[in-house]
């Protein structure tokens, strides 16, 4: 049952690959160069992967227990894409920079930006990301589980 909820990753892995190849061809025709930065990105896609994943995995064992979280999840996620420093950067030096790090995507997204544009990473949010990536995945996992024997098996 856990293949559903993966099978979606799976296939937002692939629309990624492509556009990652096309970035890949368009560094190259503007001639940006390699950098030791660039070796985390598989680092950063395997926490999106995770992250995902563990979204996925929560979100559909809920949507089953409770049919209207489909109806409510494209609202939450465009809160998140809001919240998330998608097309601003994360203050640095501001007081509360602890409370963008609580959302998970702030550090894939700040640490893919200062990978790909050779800027410094911030660790803080990088690792606070990571532990937060990880809980939801255990969290979800074992979610998953105990949900799961209330779902119905339809053939």
């Amino acid at each position: 049952r856990v293949i559903i909820p993966a099978a979606a990753v799976a296939a937002g892995l692939v629309d990624f690959s492509i556009a990652f190849i096309l970035l890949i061809i368009l560094m190259i025709y503007y001639h940006v160069g390699l950098h030791a930065g660039m070796l985390l990105l598989p680092v950063f896609i395997l926490m999106t992967i995770v992250l995902a994943l563990g979204i996925g995995m929560l979100m559909s064992a809920l949507n089953v227990k409770y049919r209207d979280v489909r109806h409510a999840l494209p609202f939450l996620m465009q809160i998140w894409m809001f919240s998330s420093p998608v097309m601003y950067p994360m203050p640095v030096g501001w007081r509360f920079h602890w409370l963008f790090a609580l959302n998970p995507m702030a550090g894939i997204i700040e640490g893919f930006r200062s990978a790909l544009f050779e800027k410094a990473f911030d660790w803080f949010t990088l690792g606070t990301s990571a532990v937060i990536i990880l809980l939801i995945l255990i969290y979800a996992v074992f979610s998953f589980n105990r949900m799961e024997k209330s779902f119905a098996d339809i053939i």
